[in-house]
């Protein structure tokens, strides 16, 4: 892992389309007790932002540069760390942070497409493909009556995710009823509130596995994210909504609560995203919702390790709002 000063950066920038190695899939960067001029800091960061890998640093409390930055840590070991997950899923790791770097300038309902199209890049890449050759298919349980219920209770409308037996997992018909339900609630102005929560184990174990991968043709499944996926009923009327949450909250299952102006969660609640292991990135909103509330260095830093976070990280970090033990599973 080659590491490179800011003697070295401003070197780079002299030359537009230089790049430090062409082999290398991160950019690793000492910035601690960096100081630059407000011209070289607009430079340099015009030039990071425009790399097409990640940007990680290292750094102390006061980086006149963090705005050109995907990952930012002051832990040498950390910084290696992140380094080896981009090395084992680069082209994944390189969309993630270039979208984000876009997602985060954009309005959410531009932000989503951007989104949808790099995630249909890598859904027609090697590493999806292989991944998907790698792991079987799961047999599908048993159809519930439905996934989702609605009750009204005055203007308020709770919204339950009920297929315990799928672990609430993001199918085809979970989508279509939180994409109808999140409808109603953009439509009908009566509805001041929806409270969103889940029966079983965990709200939500992410995208169903029995269906992934299923739609084989990348433009298509572009379209249907673009028509179908809760999020784009959400994003207009996120001050109405309350995530309750416990137990495991996986892909789907914090990126479309990342959304809503109140996220609560039981002391058992856990998240992670998982989807740059099998080479896409999240695709349920992630790259919009959570560095939205989290901040963009942040939201990268959960995708590319994969790792979990436990809910009292998750309330440090302002992923959730409030810790709330008497949240219980709705069923």
């Amino acid at each position: 892992m080659e590491v490179y000063s800011i003697a070295d950066l401003l070197g780079f920038c002299q030359s537009p389309s230089f790049a430090p190695d062409q082999t290398d899939p991160a950019l690793v960067l000492d910035l601690r007790s960096t100081q630059v001029t407000d011209d070289e800091r607009v430079r340099i960061n015009h030039w990071l932002g425009r790399r097409p890998i990640p940007v990680l640093a290292l750094i102390d409390d006061h980086c006149p540069l963090l705005e050109g930055l995907d990952i930012a840590l002051a832990n040498e070991s950390e910084i290696a760390r992140v380094y080896q997950r981009i090395c084992a899923y680069p082209q994944a790791s390189a969309v993630l942070t270039q979208t984000t770097r876009l997602t985060s300038l954009l309005p959410m309902s531009s932000a989503l497409i951007v989104e949808s199209l790099a995630y249909a890049t890598l859904q027609g890449g090697e590493a999806f493909s292989d991944w998907l050759s790698e792991h079987s298919r799961p047999s599908k349980p048993d159809p519930t009556d439905a996934p989702v219920s609605l009750k009204r209770d005055g203007s308020a409308l709770h919204i339950t995710l009920c297929s315990p037996s799928t672990r609430n997992a993001l199918s085809v018909a979970m989508r279509d009823g939180l994409s109808e339900a999140f409808a109603l609630v953009a439509m009908d102005t009566t509805i001041e509130s929806a409270i969103v929560s889940a029966e079983g184990p965990c709200f939500s174990a992410g995208g169903d596995l029995t269906e992934f991968g299923s739609c084989t043709d990348v433009s298509q499944a572009h379209q249907i994210r673009q028509l179908q996926m809760p999020a784009g009923f959400i994003v207009d009327h996120v001050d109405r909504y309350t995530f309750k949450l416990h137990g495991a909250c996986i892909g789907a299952g914090i990126e479309l609560p990342a959304f809503a102006k109140h996220v609560m969660a039981h002391p058992n609640t856990h998240f992670r995203l998982p989807e740059v292991e099998k080479g896409v990135i999240p695709g349920a909103a992630g790259c919009v919702s959570i560095p939205k509330r989290i901040g963009r260095h942040r939201a990268n830093l959960l995708a590319l390790t994969g790792e979990p976070l436990t809910a009292a990280q998750a309330l440090d970090w302002g992923l959730i709002d409030v810790i709330d033990d008497s949240i219980e599973s709705s069923g």
